[in-house]
């Protein structure tokens, strides 16, 4: 390994997404359900301190033409969707970012009979997704826990199932639970 990458690695340059405890960034988004269904609103910002995990689903096609929401990556939705049922006050919101935001627009409506405790938003952001959230489109999904306004934990996901929810459950149920 060489003494860039050393350095990189031990630098977190490579952690995805906000950094454990900065404030949530603003997440401009057209929300796909909820109050402010089909319109641009923060997404983060409608959640201001309540327990939440956003997702960030990459849309950005794959190089056969399929988008990266498969079957496992919908079983983790799903499966945080029902997980966090029992926490009060805690949602996910799953926002699609990368590809073409008006065919993101289209395919998302579809998904979202699945989720109970879910808010989903397309974001019109290039591939890496809403400036501050420290994506990265070449992750199949990001997925962030915050709660009073703070992060609480980051993971990426190169590829990503239903058994990689507990640990974000579980992250979430903690940041609940302090006062």
């Amino acid at each position: 390994m060489n003494l860039l990458m050393l350095a990189a690695l031990a630098l977190g340059a490579d952690d995805p997404g906000p950094k454990a405890g900065a404030g949530v960034p603003k997440l401009p988004a057209f929300a796909v359900t909820e109050k402010a269904a089909e319109k641009e609103t923060d997404l983060a910002d409608d959640r201001k301190d309540d327990p939440t995990v956003y997702v960030f689903v990459n849309a950005d096609p794959f190089k056969d033409g399929n988008i990266p929401y498969s079957r496992p990556a919908h079983r983790f939705v799903k499966t945080l969707d029902e997980k966090i049922a029992d926490i009060t006050g805690a949602k996910v919101v799953a926002v699609w970012v990368g590809g073409e935001a008006d065919k993101n627009k289209e395919y998302v409506p579809k998904v979202s009979k699945y989720y109970a405790n879910t808010l989903l938003g397309v974001s019109a952001a290039d591939g890496n997704g809403p400036k501050d959230w420290g994506l990265n489109n070449t992750n199949t999904l990001t997925a962030v826990v915050a709660h009073k306004g703070k992060v609480v934990k980051a993971w990426a996901f190169d590829s990503v199932n239903e058994t990689d929810v507990p640990k974000v459950v579980d992250e979430l149920k903690k940041a609940a639970e302090k006062k």
